[in-house]
């Protein structure tokens, strides 16, 4: 074991100036998670100096076996937490050999919202607060909960200290630790309301980099999102100036307006979650409400305050994509005319 960490933690770059680069994308489900490595002549931080890569999209569900090549075009570079050094994770989207972007590749669509000039002025920023839930190793059932049964009450886990209430601590702050060595800009993690069950935030990021961003995030933690929330915090240069909350006002308006086409587009069982109930607003009903965490939108009480700020989108489920639900709150507050 001694020799086989000792071959783990070698520093390359002792010996040459190769590096590794780990290549990752989402896969067929549109929620898995993808990558492999491959070996660059010299370091780099550059996606537009990375080669494209291919690989076979029959393994993934992304393509059919008799015409399975998928092309790999590299968007953005993170340092690499596990190899270290001047390794790098690469966080890439997916096309045809024609160059047109496959099904999943839902980067491409939001590129292009991000950069109309519009809502390139507009400077969007988002905050995204990814819950999560730890299983147990051998079995499909949540850390620290008795086989088969059920723990005590919710309760003392939100934010819990001690070993019977933050469980999987551990685990957690090396995730931690990890994107911020990445260069992720994670701004902070809690425990949440159900044993076994946490959150981390990703943000404030600009545009297109809160997709990449969290889903580099969600690769190194390769956790289960399911059965969680993913809120989107988000405002606009207009909205953070003076006078802001009459913008947040409109744009929460618009969002009213495209309620069902957000909820169809904001993950997979968001009508179990969405119930009403458990600060939580009804599926069918869009609400909004100044710190009501029961509401669709809700505003916070320094943002009211001050009469400039951001809102929080509340309605995303943990396994949404962030690529979708980002570019279409800009699309829907920026551009939509209703």
């Amino acid at each position: 074991m001694s020799l086989l960490n000792d071959l783990l933690n070698l520093n390359l770059s002792e010996s040459t100036e190769k590096v590794i680069a780990e290549y990752v994308w989402i896969g067929g489900s549109g929620m898995d998670l993808r990558s492999k490595a491959r070996t660059l002549p010299a370091p780099t931080t550059d996606p537009t100096k990375l080669p494209k890569w291919n690989y076979d999209g029959s393994s993934t569900n992304q393509a059919p076996g008799d015409d399975s090549e998928v092309i790999l075009y590299p968007q953005t570079v993170f340092k690499d937490p596990f190899r270290r050094g001047n390794n790098i994770l690469v966080m890439c989207d997916a096309y045809t050999p024609a160059g047109e972007p496959i099904p999943t590749n839902k980067r491409f669509n939001a590129a292009k919202v991000f950069g109309h000039p519009d809502v390139v002025a507009e400077e969007p920023w988002y905050g995204i607060e990814q819950e999560y839930t730890l299983l147990q190793k051998d079995i499909n059932w949540p850390l620290g909960w008795p086989v088969g049964g059920y723990p005590g009450p919710q309760g003392p886990y939100y934010c819990g200290v001690g070993a019977d209430k933050a469980l999987g601590r551990d685990i957690v702050n090396s995730h931690y630790k990890a994107c911020l060595y990445a260069g992720i800009n994670i701004s902070g993690i809690n425990g949440e309301v159900m044993p076994g069950q946490w959150e981390f935030q990703v943000g404030p990021c600009v545009g297109i980099s809160s997709g990449d961003q969290l889903w580099m995030a969600r690769y190194i933690l390769e956790g289960d999102w399911n059965g969680a929330g993913a809120h989107a915090n988000y405002s606009t240069k207009s909205m953070r100036n003076d006078g802001g909350i009459d913008v947040i006002k409109k744009a929460i308006e618009k969002l009213g307006k495209r309620h069902g086409e957000h909820i169809a587009a904001y993950g997979e069982g968001n009508e179990r979650r969405l119930t009403g109930r458990h600060e939580t607003a009804d599926i069918n009903t869009f609400s909004w409400g100044v710190a009501n965490r029961g509401a669709s939108i809700r505003v916070g009480r320094d943002t009211e305050k001050e009469g400039k700020g951001y809102f929080e989108d509340r309605r995303p489920a943990s396994n949404m994509d962030p690529y979708v639900v980002t570019s279409m709150i800009a699309e829907t507050t920026i551009l939509w005319k209703p």
